[in-house]
């Protein structure tokens, strides 16, 4: 695509960056068949190629932008199912991570929007935060009507109807003390998965140990940023990262094989930190090492290999890759054949390239296009009569547990079972 970006305007980093990506596609249109949005709308504007060609236009022209463009690039889900697609290897993450950082700068949201964003920027990365909020949540969900029939309240009804009507006991972090004969490890504590799911940590601690790793945690460790980077909040975003960097190289300085991630959605920002602190002289080269170190935890299983299986019921089950692991990440074998030679059988949905609908924020600020996205997935995943649903991200097993009779389980839970640890839900 022909760019006509000023010398001015590409002596920002970030400005070239984005127009090196503009450049590289070719208009082919292979990404609309596996975009979300667009299989869904039909709206050439909601398809990769049509959001590029928006945000060519506002970058290129330094455009403040107004409403009709803001709507079409928020509701891109960042599925990147489009650079799986792309021949041309048009890297879609940076281009729409830029757009929503200028669009943050430059536009001016309804005020009940901007409440609500701030809102949630300020509580979802704070587990303690988190956990109060879904306690208040569960005495507000009366109100999830009323809220659902305001339409700048609606992200408030979606919060609420998302909130579990349990939360789980808050759960100690228990690192390993004894050296791993294989190494050790930092398990990223992660925020929003340890108040939903304590139980991932524990499987996936259990499964570590034995497999011969020492497992430890990273004092003074943040959320990874993809909450707040993937709503354009630049600031806050590199905020987190910096304070990762910080926290992991003192790690990295005593001797660590990996940083572990558990939680796709994370993994693929982590695996980003070099390139988003690229221009920063304190952090760039610490934040390079810290990507190469940041592994999702079924590379770590599947270049290790499991422990002994256990004797475990035969169970079908249906593997849901999260967006993040199979397009961001590239990583679509490791846990199914992780899961297989567990002993259980794995079959994948037909549209199992398509997007859930959770996609971090998104089931919260576009909770109608998520719901149907969450239906269609559901629908697919039922059709094969799973005994249970596994997949590898927390925002994609609260998505499709919504729509789900089966229970939706982190690969690692089934993997910590089938290798001697406990059922799942028995502790």
């Amino acid at each position: 695509m022909q760019t006509d970006f000023t010398p001015a305007q590409l002596a920002d980093p970030q400005m070239a960056a984005s127009a090196a990506v503009i450049r590289k596609c070719v208009h082919c249109g292979f990404c609309t068949a596996t975009c979300p949005t667009y299989v869904l709308l039909g709206d050439e504007l909601d398809s990769p190629r049509g959001r590029i060609y928006l945000m060519k236009d506002m970058l290129e022209n330094g455009r403040i932008p107004g409403p009709d463009v803001v709507k079409h690039i928020d509701r891109c889900l960042s599925c990147l199912s489009c650079m799986t697609t792309c021949p041309s290897g048009v890297n879609y993450m940076h281009l729409v991570d830029h757009a929503r950082a200028y669009i943050e700068r430059h536009y001016r949201r309804p005020w009940a929007e901007r409440a609500m964003r701030a809102l949630v920027a300020a509580i979802l990365p704070y587990p303690a935060r988190f956990r109060a909020a879904l306690a208040l949540a569960r005495r507000a969900r009366p109100l999830a009507p009323f809220f659902a029939r305001v339409k700048p309240l609606r992200p408030a009804a979606a919060m609420l109807h998302l909130a579990p009507a349990h939360l789980p006991p808050k759960a100690a972090l228990n690192a390993g003390t004894a050296p791993g004969p294989r190494g050790r490890v930092v398990l990223m504590q992660g925020c929003a998965e340890p108040v939903l799911r304590p139980e991932i940590r524990a499987a996936t601690i259990r499964l570590l140990e034995r497999c011969g790793y020492q497992v430890s945690f990273a004092a003074g460790e943040t959320c990874c940023g993809a909450l707040t980077h993937h709503m354009g909040k630049e600031h806050a975003a590199l905020h987190f990262a910096r304070r990762n960097v910080d926290a992991w190289t003192r790690e990295i300085e005593t001797g660590l094989d990996a940083i572990l991630i558990t939680a796709s959605g994370c993994g693929t920002t982590i695996k980003d930190y070099g390139f988003m602190l690229r221009e920063d002289p304190v952090y760039a080269a610490k934040a390079a090492k810290v990507s190469a170190l940041a592994k999702d935890v079924c590379e770590l299983l599947e270049a290790s290999g499991l422990p002994a299986r256990a004797d475990i019921p035969a169970l079908n089950v249906v593997y849901h890759p999260p967006c993040s692991l199979q397009h961001g990440q590239k990583i679509t074998a490791a846990p199914q054949n992780l899961l297989r030679a567990a002993g259980f059988a794995v079959r994948l949905p037909a549209d199992a390239h398509l997007c859930c609908g959770s996609a971090g924020t998104y089931n919260i600020f576009q909770p109608e296009i998520a719901a149907q996205l969450g239906a269609r997935k559901a629908e697919s995943i039922a059709a094969l009569r799973p005994d249970v649903v596994a997949t590898g991200n927390i925002g994609c097993a609260v998505q499709i547990s919504q729509a789900m009779q089966a229970p939706v389980l982190h690969v690692v839970e089934l993997l910590d079972w089938a290798t001697g640890g406990p059922a799942p839900g028995a502790g």
